[in-house]
C-alpha cells in the first residue's frame, strides 16, 4: 500500500420522491427511487469536481439513486462502477415495511453500461437493521475496501453510508455533513486517517442540499 491514500465519500443527489412524494404511492419498487432531474445535475457537478482527482475505483450502493449518481461520475472519470451492497441504505424497519426491492440486473444493464458485473459485494445487509448494525456494516466495508484497494477510491452511498464509512475509518464519532451530493475526503498518512472535507457541497452551483438521512 502507498504511504498516502485518499478515500472520497459522497451521498447521492436529490431523489424523485423528495420532489414528488406521491411517486411512492404508485411505484413498483417504492424503496428504490431514481434521482430527480436536479439530482442528475448534482451528480454531474460532483463528477466535474472529482475529474482532476486521482481516483482509481468507484464503489456504489446498489440502490438506483446511488447507481445513477455514481454512473454520472464514472462517465466523467472514465472508470467502471462496482456495486457494493455493504454501502446500501439503512434497512430501517421504520422507513421500510419490508426488505427493499431493488432494480434487477437485466434492467440496470440497459442503462448503466459502466457497471462492472465481475465485482461481488463484500458485505450484504440484513433486514431489519438497527442504527448500530448499519454503522458496523458500512464501517466494516470501508475498512475492507481500503485494505483490498490501495489506490484512491470513491464510495457513493446514502446519509447512513456517509456517516458509517467515515466513522469506520476515523473512529470515534466525527461530525459529518451528509447533505445531498456532499463530499467527504479522508486521507491516510502513514497509519492514521484524517478528515480534510467533512461534507463539502461547494461544487453544487445551484441546488438545494437538504439534510435528510435517506
Amino acid at each position: 500500500m502507498t504511504s498516502k491514500q485518499i478515500v472520497w465519500i459522497a451521498r447521492h443527489g436529490n431523489r424523485l420522491d423528495f420532489v414528488n412524494p406521491e411517486w411512492f404511492n404508485t411505484a413498483t419498487r417504492r424503496y428504490d427511487p431514481p434521482l430527480s432531474q436536479d439530482g442528475f445535475v448534482q451528480a454531474r457537478e460532483l463528477g466535474l469536481r472529482l475529474k482532476q482527482e486521482n481516483i482509481s475505483h468507484i464503489f456504489s450502493s446498489p440502490f438506483l439513486r446511488t447507481i445513477q449518481t455514481a454512473h454520472e461520475v464514472a462517465k466523467i472519470l472514465d472508470l467502471p462502477l462496482k456495486l457494493e451492497a455493504g454501502l446500501s441504505e439503512w434497512h430501517n424497519p421504520y422507513w421500510m415495511s419490508e426488505k427493499p426491492e431493488l432494480h434487477p440486473r437485466e434492467l440496470l444493464e440497459e442503462d448503466y453500461p459502466l457497471i462492472d458485473w465481475n465485482y461481488s459485494s463484500r458485505l450484504i445487509p440484513n433486514y431489519p437493521e438497527s442504527e448500530e448494525e448499519v454503522n458496523q456494516r458500512t464501517g466494516e466495508v470501508a475498512r475492507q475496501l481500503v485494505a483490498e484497494f490501495s489506490d484512491d477510491i470513491l464510495l457513493v452511498g446514502h446519509g447512513a453510508s456517509v456517516f458509517g464509512t467515515t466513522m469506520g475509518l476515523l473512529g470515534g464519532n466525527p461530525v459529518v455533513n451528509a447533505s445531498l451530493c456532499c463530499l467527504v475526503k479522508l486521507v491516510k498518512n502513514s497509519h492514521a486517517w484524517e478528515m480534510e472535507l467533512d461534507g463539502d457541497t461547494s461544487h453544487l452551483s445551484h441546488s438545494e442540499t437538504r439534510v435528510r438521512f435517506k
